[in-house]
């Protein structure tokens, strides 16, 4: 479908030649006050073409609930607080209700239902046709709800999402969104404009939610010798700019990529499952793209109900396994004993501070990266 010429002349630039369809997906687990605001900003943004995804990661404190009573127009949005910066963004809320469509994980790795999302897609269409002065959203598609029954961890999570859009086959790209972000209105239409044939992730600036004049990530460097990673915090003069990594905060994906060299690899289950996909990309010759005139907001590290010992443990074991899964010969055996080497140094320093737990982490670590 081509841009309508009746588009503001402030937008008209900006616009994608094509509204091809995206597939927002959106992971939450026990965070609906965040997920909600992040919603309501995202259904306000100025891409003609997408679909919202929520996909519950079997939350503990009846998440999926309160999301779904906030699209029925039954909670209100809690955050953030009227003085804050970002409000804006989030508020006024828009008009309620917005229709979904509730899946769980068996019926969404089957496709849905088509019959009952083409009647519920019809008559949303309809309703939004009837002039109003309220705040309407701004995708013509109704929103998917998918409760995953268990916690599967990022990778596990998002790839029920992506299982889905998949076998519906009607999605041109997937964008992978933090529950804890809220977006500016055309960060998609700039992620879109700037994706091309040898494009593997686009991605925006992400600044901080509580600091919102500062870079949280401007791309991402991934250190080879180490297996360590670290998100890049640099203004960017150019138009965009290649990284050899990006944090899964937030990506623009074409569907078609997920089928040539496979999902998120769930084995991580949490940490470095985005290092591995971004490493898989760039053996294959795809770019890992930041488009500096798109823009997000991250609250950083806002899940919440995990024990940091179990963390802890996820961390250095993701970073181990990453090495022993994609590295080989001469180059595996050097990093991967190297970076043993370190975690053994960890362990010491830990139990001679009095840190027992996190000793005990890292050797739990050490025993189990070999599962993949």
């Amino acid at each position: 479908m081509k841009v309508k010429t009746k588009e503001s002349n402030k937008l008209k630039n900006k616009m994608p030649k094509e509204w091809l369809k995206v597939a927002i997906i959106i992971l939450n687990w026990n965070g609906w006050k965040d997920t909600i605001e992040c919603l309501e900003s995202v259904v306000r943004n100025t891409y003609s073409n997408y679909q919202v995804i929520v996909i519950d990661n079997g939350s503990t404190n009846a998440s999926m609930e309160k999301i779904k009573e906030w699209a029925e127009g039954k909670q209100e949005v809690l955050t953030p607080e009227p003085s804050h910066l970002l409000y804006y963004l989030s508020h006024p809320p828009v008009k309620k209700p917005i229709p979904y469509i509730y899946y769980t994980r068996e019926e969404a790795e089957r496709g849905g239902n088509f019959e009952l999302e083409e009647k519920a897609t019809k008559e949303w269409q309809e309703r939004r046709k009837t002039n109003s002065k309220e705040l309407n959203p701004t995708s013509t598609w109704p929103l998917i709800f998918i409760q995953t029954g268990e916690n599967l961890g990022f990778a596990g999570g998002n790839n029920v999402g992506v299982r889905y859009t998949i076998k519906k086959d009607e999605y041109d790209y997937i964008l992978l969104l933090n529950n804890d972000t809220v977006i500016n209105p055309n960060f998609l239409n700039e992620l879109v404009e700037y994706y091309d044939d040898s494009t593997g992730i686009c991605a925006p600036i992400i600044f901080k939610y509580n600091n919102t004049n500062k870079i949280w990530s401007s791309g991402g460097k991934y250190n080879i010798f180490l297996g360590t990673y670290a998100n890049i915090a640099t203004l960017i003069k150019e138009k965009q700019r290649e990284t050899n990594f990006i944090s899964g905060c937030c990506w623009l994906i074409k569907q078609k990529l997920f089928k040539k060299i496979g999902l998120l690899d769930d084995v991580y289950f949490l940490y470095s499952e985005d290092v591995d996909f971004c490493y898989r990309l760039k053996q294959v010759g795809y770019k890992l793209k930041i488009i500096p005139s798109s823009s997000i907001f991250h609250k950083i590290s806002k899940t919440t109900g995990v024990d940091f010992t179990l963390m802890f443990y996820y961390f250095h074991r993701s970073k181990l396994m990453f090495i022993y899964k994609n590295y080989s010969g001469i180059k595996k055996f050097f990093y991967l004993n190297l970076n043993i080497a370190i975690r053994y140094l960890r362990i010491f320093e830990y139990f001679i501070k009095g840190k027992k737990p996190l000793s005990i982490s890292i050797i739990k670590a050490l025993r189990e990266y070999k599962n993949v």
